[in-house]
């Protein structure tokens, strides 16, 4: 599992567009074979950092995925919220693997990955979310 982090700097006067992107991309990113695990925007205080998670299977399905930015309808205008807005003023991405203590996984993997797959679409209660 690949987990790709995207760091956003981002117009705090345009929130709202970038929330309307953002939902867009979250359901991109499930649609199509990957999970996303969220959105984490600015809470208080004056702040134009934003950041994005989402994993697939591996890198290269991320990259058929990726393929698809420039072709596909959907793909397209969600950036077209994005280019028309303003609402991000940059973004770089940086693709990680997880690496969680040995007890958070029950199984004793050493990188958590089993767990991680097994706890992604899962609620707090360990029920999986719809």
């Amino acid at each position: 599992m690949i987990t790709c982090v995207v760091h956003y700097v981002i117009d705090p006067t345009e929130i709202e567009a970038f929330e309307r992107f953002a939902q867009r991309w979250m359901a991109l990113v499930d649609r199509h074979g990957g999970t996303h695990h969220g959105y984490f925007l600015p809470a208080e205080g004056a702040s134009d950092a934003a950041l994005a998670l989402f994993s697939f299977p591996s890198l290269a399905d991320y990259e058929h995925f990726r393929a698809r930015f420039d072709e596909d309808p959907e793909f397209l205008e969600a950036n077209r919220i994005r280019d028309e807005s303003g609402c991000v003023a940059r973004h770089d991405r940086t693709f990680m693997r997880p690496l969680l203590p040995e007890h958070a996984s029950g199984h004793g993997d050493r990188d958590g990955t089993a767990q991680v797959e097994a706890d992604i679409g899962r609620d707090a209660a360990g029920r999986r979310a719809t």
